[in-house]
């Protein structure tokens, strides 16, 4: 399975779940793919990867910032992942 089926699958779920799944383009390296904005407000950061893929280093970095700020940060690698990953997003 490809990084981009997986993607598609989240994205499609958020949308089932009222959401939006957009992507994140910010002009430098190692941001996850993609701002997951669910209602009522709860928010998430999202790295898409093919099933067994790990982040980079850069990633990494960028996902520890993202959490010692507080925010909320997945790897996604496989679509069975989808639900938990919403489902935790929905309940902070």
């Amino acid at each position: 399975m490809r990084e981009r089926e997986v993607e598609k699958k989240l994205i499609l779920e958020v949308k089932k779940r009222g959401g939006l799944c957009e992507k994140w383009v910010s002009g430098t390296v190692g941001w996850p793919d993609r701002i997951v904005i669910l209602p009522d407000g709860k928010v998430g950061f999202v790295e898409v990867k093919r099933p067994g893929e790990t982040p980079r280093p850069i990633q990494v970095h960028r996902h520890k910032l993202l959490r010692q700020l507080g925010a909320k940060v997945y790897v996604l690698d496989h679509p069975d992942n989808i639900g938990g990953i919403l489902d935790d997003i929905q309940t902070t």
